[in-house]
């Protein structure tokens, strides 16, 4: 994407979640033969994602250790690969996130910044 698509936001978008898997990520580009700019990747510790989850307060049935380990297994083995695919690509734009929200965010908007967003 051009300088001035980028910074006038035309045809620029944002993805939460997507995708999941390899599976997600080859559909994608092949359907609509785009690649992404960048992929904004927030690590956290393992133990302090679960304390999040376990106390994020949205009273959930699936909010307790089992089925976060479960959620997490799913995650380390389908999305993980995707991960790596951009990090090969030199796309991963990583942000450490066991930190204040302001510090994260600080972080992120900089790197919106330095992609001409």
């Amino acid at each position: 994407m051009d300088a001035a698509k980028r910074a006038s936001g035309a045809n620029a978008f944002l993805i939460d979640g997507f995708p999941r898997n390899e599976e997600n990520r080859a559909s994608f580009e092949r359907i609509t033969g785009e690649t992404c700019e960048f992929v904004l990747y927030f690590e956290c510790p393992e133990g302090v994602m679960v304390n999040r989850l376990l106390n994020r307060g949205q009273g959930r049935s699936d909010d307790n250790e089992a089925t976060i380990r479960k959620r997490l297994n799913t995650y380390y083995t389908s999305s993980m690969p995707v991960i790596e695919h951009y990090d090969r690509l030199g796309k991963l734009r990583a942000v450490f996130s066991n930190r204040e929200m302001k510090e994260v965010y600080a972080d992120v908007r900089q790197i919106f910044k330095t992609a001409g967003f």
